[in-house]
């Protein structure tokens, strides 16, 4: 699956948590080219600080496989992953990091932290940011635009 098509596949959940109130962010985990797992923020519906996007999809894909650990997955997410996703990505030993929209207030990525390659961890991810970088923004932006 193309870096593309992941994020295609997080869009699509993205949309989904739009639909139901939340904020529009979508994640989706592949292994060996396959979609295993995509998630979209529940934190409202689960008054759950913690139920991101990112975090949701590696719950499911670790439970797919069976193991915590996902040596060879990808995560792609429409935005930039705060330092709690980049931590979950770094914990569940996640190969790559594929992410839309870089986040100028949480991204962990690259933005405000570099989390995801900082030599003195034990476990580094391959990042590629701005992966349809305008159409993630874009659905973001409208989102808080039609709150304000």
């Amino acid at each position: 699956m193309t870096d593309e098509a992941a994020i295609e596949a997080a869009l699509e959940q993205a949309r989904r948590a739009e639909a139901a109130g939340e904020v529009p962010v979508g994640a989706a985990v592949i292994v060996d080219g396959e979609l295993i797992a995509a998630r979209h923020n529940e934190r409202e519906t689960r008054n759950d600080p913690t139920a991101h996007a990112e975090i949701l999809a590696l719950r499911d894909a670790a439970a797919a496989i069976g193991d915590w650990r996902l040596g060879g997955a990808t995560l792609a997410t429409t935005l930039e992953p705060c330092p709690m996703c980049a931590g979950a990505a770094l914990s569940a030993r996640v190969a790559r990091v594929v992410f839309g929209a870089y986040d100028p207030k949480a991204g962990a990525a690259s933005t405000l932290y570099n989390l995801l390659v900082d030599p003195r961890l034990s476990h580094n991810c391959d990042v590629a940011g701005g992966v349809r970088e305008a159409e993630c923004g874009a659905l973001l932006s409208e989102f808080f635009r039609s709150r304000r």
